[in-house]
């Protein structure tokens, strides 16, 4: 379905945006989100310091990919935070999208929902100490969109290098290649998701909840050789060259205090992670990839 929506002409797609909720709902088109490594000096610091092997490559200019965020989930009845809890935005002429999005975005959360108590567990706290914050939270499918007939050039950055700002990011296997990730010691992988299995990544708002101890997860997507060989078979098969990823972003509750939890709050570390709302650490993020006006300075 996103293969055929994403296949659809500009001016149809850009009737489905809304940058007054801070493309939080809706489609974002290409050319509109901004890589953190692009704005970030500290960010760019750090990268000159890894090996030359294990840089990500460096964007240009805005990511070249369209995104569609779609709302999973029951919505707060108040919230300080209306822009990131908006009505859903639904294409003309997909009368299955609604029932679609649902069915597979409450699939994806439920995962997330499981792994986050095992987590929990593994952590030492209690089992429901991060999906207790998680409900009602502006949970976001957000299948990515990029044109490999029109970016498929070897080196094409489609997101350039940066970590996700929510809690667990999850997603399935995307019929083209390109995804790379950071291990913690700072080496570049190149992701291989086997068929039938779902990728989880950690985001910023887990690593605030744990003090740091577990680390948002930094990764980038780059067209490479092994995404040209699978263009070339897409091609002769008459497939979409649309490479779609059906990405989730589950989140803390905007309304909800992002603070270590239980002993992590003892953690050396816990200090560089103050008490913040998670609906204005959100707009904050937003802001320095150029989703909410003008980019701030964290």
């Amino acid at each position: 379905m996103m293969e055929r929506y994403f296949e659809q002409p500009a001016e149809f797609k850009r009737l489905q945006e809304r940058p007054s909720l801070h493309y939080q709902v809706g489609v974002t088109p290409e050319g509109v989100e901004v890589p953190r490594s692009l704005v970030d000096e500290e960010m760019q610091m750090k990268l000159k310091s890894l090996p030359k092997e294990c840089q990500p490559l460096t964007p240009t200019g805005p990511d070249p990919k369209w995104r569609y965020m779609w709302r999973v989930g029951p919505r707060p009845l108040t919230t300080k935070f209306q822009e990131l809890n908006s009505e859903p935005v639904i294409p003309e002429g997909f009368p299955e999208w609604k029932e679609t999005m649902d069915g597979w975005g409450s699939k994806m959360v439920s995962a997330i929902e499981a792994v986050a108590e095992m987590a929990a567990i593994g952590f030492g706290l209690p089992n429901d100490a991060f999906t207790s914050l998680m409900k009602q939270g502006p949970h976001l499918l957000a299948p990515t969109g990029s044109d490999l007939k029109r970016h498929g050039k070897e080196g094409t950055v489609f997101a350039g290098y940066h970590y996700d700002l929510n809690f667990l990011t999850i997603h399935g296997r995307s019929r083209f290649p390109g995804l790379s990730i950071w291990l913690r010691n700072g080496k570049k992988v190149e992701v291989k998701v086997p068929v039938g299995c779902l990728l989880i990544q950690t985001g910023k708002q887990i690593e605030w909840l744990t003090a740091g101890e577990c680390i948002a997860g930094m990764h980038e997507v780059v067209v490479n050789s092994r995404t040209l060989d699978a263009i070339k078979a897409a091609s002769q098969d008459n497939r979409s060259l649309w490479r779609v990823s059906s990405t989730l972003f589950s989140h803390i509750a905007s309304d909800a205090v992002l603070k270590p939890q239980g002993h992590f709050a003892r953690s050396p570390l816990a200090d560089s992670y103050p008490p913040i709302c998670a609906g204005e650490f959100v707009e904050k993020e937003l802001a320095v990839i150029n989703l909410k006006g003008n980019r701030g300075n964290l």
